[in-house]
């Protein structure tokens, strides 16, 4: 094959990927809520169990009320039919509430699982005193036939005022204790398991605006709206508080933090604020400790109005290679107000590339205020507060998620001289698998100059007929079924007589 043949093979073949569309996220909705007694508003991050059926609650719908005819909320799961669907059961269906009964009513927040396959949630109102008061409660659901066993662990009382309207789930201990939030009073809260049955006590005074998460120490970390805390074992049984950061606001900073903290394999921690920002409408951020306790922060993302989504009220979820998903309740390009999902792809040295994997239309679901979760795939489940078929909410499933790449072009020498060997050197990022093929062109069209493999990330491409003067060069990863395909800024080679 001569040269002039294989570049204008070369050139074609570049064509044609360059014309290929990306391959795109898909959303699909898994399950319509109609607002009766499946369930409506469904608000919180889901759960898998080992078998890969979905856990959730919704804020509302179930069983009816004199006082709220939409429904107390229930507890669901959602399980494959085998026929690419997925059928909903109503675990629970919350019958409590002001004036009604003893049983908790509106569920907020995610549910967990223990070892046996028990589940533990919480209230918002509800309870054994709810004629008075209806502070709310934390429940546990047990798996029985033909049914699943409600029972109330804790439920405030309207005499002994500790907090009320527990809303962001509950977490477990090794030891089976649970402990969770509060955010009418204010308070962290532990609830002990003795033969005896349950204690419940205030360990942090506080006003949280967000559930806790816990590291492989026994410590916790929560939010309020403008500090990020933690919560050590002080080894007599009680807690030591410390205020690990503290928001400075818009617009080099985040303001109202919110949503559930999470941990990557280094001990960082990453949450979001609501607002705050270079625009004020909310930011993702990452913790790093130091030395001596400290904390060091850096704000990955600052969103804009428009089409990248804003007002994200969730925490985040990481995939094993550092990738960040999350929700914004808000914005979008098409439809604004329905919320988006987005990815911030991790490029190596802290340095992130946002993409908004979907836009909510309202009938696919709007105002997603819950956080991610992700399978063994990399596909990502939530949940849609509004829209859908009867606007009552939705779970959705979005696939097709390819890591988001960052390509970029260096040449050596820059100057050179005419007949000088040039080699050009694409570095892209997070490394996709070697031997994959980056194309090397003039400037941003279709001409190539020629290619080079990928190995470690990296691929050359050496050539010793420029021309005299300045080459405008770009680098081009095509990507593949895992990793999207971009562009390098273009370079200038300049050649000398």
């Amino acid at each position: 094959m001569n040269a002039a043949r294989g570049v204008l093979i070369l050139a074609v073949v570049l064509a044609v990927l360059l014309a290929l569309p990306a391959r795109a996220q898909t959303e699909t909705v898994l399950y319509n809520f109609t607002g009766g007694s499946d369930g409506a508003n469904p608000q919180s991050r889901l759960t898998f169990d080992a078998a890969g059926n979905l856990y959730g609650t919704t804020l509302l719908g179930g069983i009816g009320t004199i006082d709220n005819n939409l429904g107390n909320g229930v507890v669901f799961e959602l399980s494959p039919n085998g026929g690419g669907g997925w059928n909903e059961t109503v675990l629970h269906a919350f019958d409590g509430g002001l004036n009604v009964g003893p049983d908790g009513a509106n569920p907020s927040g995610p549910v967990i699982f223990d070892s046996a396959g028990n589940l533990y949630g919480v209230t918002l109102y509800g309870g054994t005193d709810y004629y008075y008061c209806s502070y709310g409660t934390i429940f546990e659901l047990s798996p029985a036939q033909p049914t699943w066993t409600d029972t109330t662990l804790f439920s405030q009382s309207c005499t002994q005022w500790d907090g009320a309207a527990p809303s962001y789930g509950v977490i477990m201990d090794r030891a089976g204790n649970l402990y969770g939030t509060t955010t009418d009073g204010g308070s962290v809260f532990e609830l002990s398991i003795s033969p005896a049955g349950w204690t419940e006590q205030t360990i942090y005074g506080v006003s949280p605006s967000g559930g806790l998460t816990m590291d492989p120490f026994g410590n916790m970390y929560g939010v309020t709206g403008s500090t990020v805390y933690e919560l050590s074992p002080n080894g007599n049984g009680g807690w030591n508080p410390t205020v690990i950061y503290t928001f400075a606001g818009p617009p080099n900073d985040g303001g109202n933090a919110s949503g559930t903290l999470v941990f990557d394999q280094a001990g960082n921690l990453y949450g979001t604020t609501s607002q705050g920002g270079t625009k004020n409408k909310g930011t993702v951020y990452e913790l790093t400790p130091g030395e001596n306790g400290a904390w060091t922060e850096q704000i990955l993302y600052s969103f804009e109005l428009g089409k990248g989504g804003n007002t994200p009220v969730a925490g985040v979820a990481l995939d094993a290679t550092g990738n960040i998903y999350g929700t914004a309740a808000l914005g979008g390009s098409k439809y604004k107000g329905q919320g988006t999902v987005f990815e911030l792809a991790a490029l190596g040295n802290s340095t992130y590339k946002y993409t908004v994997l979907w836009t909510f239309n309202g009938k696919d679901g709007a105002n997603p205020y819950c956080s991610l979760i992700l399978d063994s795939a990399g596909d990502l489940y939530g949940t849609a507060n509004t829209g859908g078929t009867n606007n009552a909410g939705v779970v959705y499933e979005i696939t097709g998620v390819r890591t988001t790449t960052w390509t970029t072009l260096t040449t050596s020498p820059n100057p050179s001289t005419y007949g000088e060997a040039v080699t050009f050197t694409a570095a892209v990022t997070p490394a996709p698998p070697d031997g994959e093929t980056v194309s090397f062109t003039k400037g941003k069209t279709k001409t190539v100059l020629g290619t080079g493999l990928l190995s470690g990330g990296s691929a050359t491409f050496t050539i010793s007929t420029l021309p005299v003067g300045g080459t405008p060069v770009a680098a081009v990863y095509g990507g593949d079924s895992s990793f999207l395909g971009g562009t390098s800024m273009v370079v200038k080679e300049v050649v000398k007589k």
